[in-house]
């Protein structure tokens, strides 16, 4: 049996990331791989992280062997765990890339991974160059490439940004994968029983941490827009503060617009997710810079169509006018998709070709770039 290891964050971290490491490690278990997942014990320093908790409040996922190990300030423990790793010569080791700050830790274990000249090591890369820059990025991304044998990416624009590091390891773009462990989909009457809603009005979803590149601050313009203060229409924002929460209560009162939200700006539990997608008529990303979403594959799953402002990958994922509309990064024809979608009935429509396009995001397409890499790396 193949054996592999998986360094990311998993439980018991939360959000996105260890949502969807657990969910690849199930999907190898089924491709026939033993799996262990090597998280981190120490993610950030508390100085570094933006929101309330790094910890997860649900449950252990079931059947995985997770190993709480990692801490990404201590080079003694990067030692230990790559030498550890090292030793158990596993065939092939999947770490995930979403921030410079992890290149020296992650860069390390790869490396004293690799002594043992039989590891393929393969990053799954969310962003090279990150949204909001910090000095000594680029070095720290640096030197995490020449750790790697292979890349994949879940959007082009993500190649891109490692072919300005690198013009010889191998990359593969697989899209992300839809998001199909937050439960089944519910009714639209459930889930606003659930949360508390009038089903008088119907929704907008901007879901996620809050943070400036994501461009709520844009959707708050938007919805003062007259065409959408006359609509039954409300914004659900759901998700946590990671920074500028003063900024968007004032622009909330300046704008006059809080009786047409609902906020829920805390963590939302996994268990929640679904309620809030199933809730919707209509999820928005407005962001200002973007490679891909995670978002875009939860309302996937949920079966729910999109506004996207065309930054990064985004463009490459919704089909505009047939599963939602991709618009500029700003609030006006955020507005106008918005209202377009309500005025002229386009939910039928759109929820179709949702439905088609979701069933190109498989996590069996995800292990078979893994293969198709560790293939084309052997072949060296």
């Amino acid at each position: 049996m193949k054996k592999c290891v998986i360094i990311a964050p998993a439980y018991p971290l939360r959000g996105g990331i260890a949502s969807s490491t657990e969910r690849l490690a199930y999907e190898l278990q089924d491709h026939g791989y033993t799996v262990t997942i090597y998280t981190f014990k120490l993610q950030y320093p508390a100085i570094l992280f933006p929101g309330k908790t790094q910890y997860s409040e649900d449950p252990p996922p079931e059947n995985l062997n997770i190993k709480v190990e990692v801490n990404s300030i201590n080079p003694l423990n990067w030692w230990r765990v790559g030498r550890a790793i090292s030793r158990q010569r596993p065939d092939l080791v999947v770490t995930r890339f979403w921030i410079p700050f992890m290149g020296p830790s992650l860069g390390t274990i790869l490396r004293l991974i690799g002594r043992n000249n039989q590891t393929k090591r393969i990053a799954i890369v969310d962003n090279m160059i990150p949204h909001e820059r910090r000095p000594g990025d680029r070095s720290l991304s640096r030197y995490f490439i020449g750790s790697v044998d292979a890349f994949i990416v879940m959007s082009k624009a993500v190649g891109e940004q490692i072919r300005l590091f690198d013009q010889q390891r191998p990359i593969s773009v697989v899209p992300h994968p839809i998001y199909d462990n937050y439960g089944e989909l519910v009714s639209r009457e459930a889930a606003l029983t659930e949360l508390g809603l009038d089903p008088a009005y119907r929704y907008l979803l901007f879901f996620g941490f809050i943070r400036d590149y994501k461009g709520l601050d844009l959707l708050l313009e938007a919805m003062a827009d007259p065409r959408i203060r006359a609509l039954p229409l409300r914004l659900i924002v759901a998700g946590e503060y990671y920074g500028g929460e003063d900024n968007y209560k004032r622009q909330i009162d300046r704008l006059g617009i809080r009786e047409q939200l609902v906020l829920h700006t805390r963590f939302i539990s996994n268990e929640a997710v679904r309620f809030y997608f199933c809730a919707s008529d209509l999820v928005v990303q407005p962001y200002k810079t973007a490679t891909q979403s995670g978002i875009s594959q939860l309302a996937y799953f949920f079966e729910k169509p999109m506004v996207a402002t065309a930054v990064g990958g985004l463009p490459e994922i919704i089909a505009h006018g047939e599963a939602g509309y991709v618009v500029p990064v700003d609030p006006a024809p955020i507005a106008d998709a918005i209202i377009d979608f309500f005025t002229e009935n386009r939910e039928a429509a759109f929820v179709a070709r949702v439905k088609q396009e979701k069933q190109r995001y498989s996590w069996s397409n995800m292990v078979k770039g893994l293969e198709k890499l560790m293939a084309q790396i052997q072949s060296k």
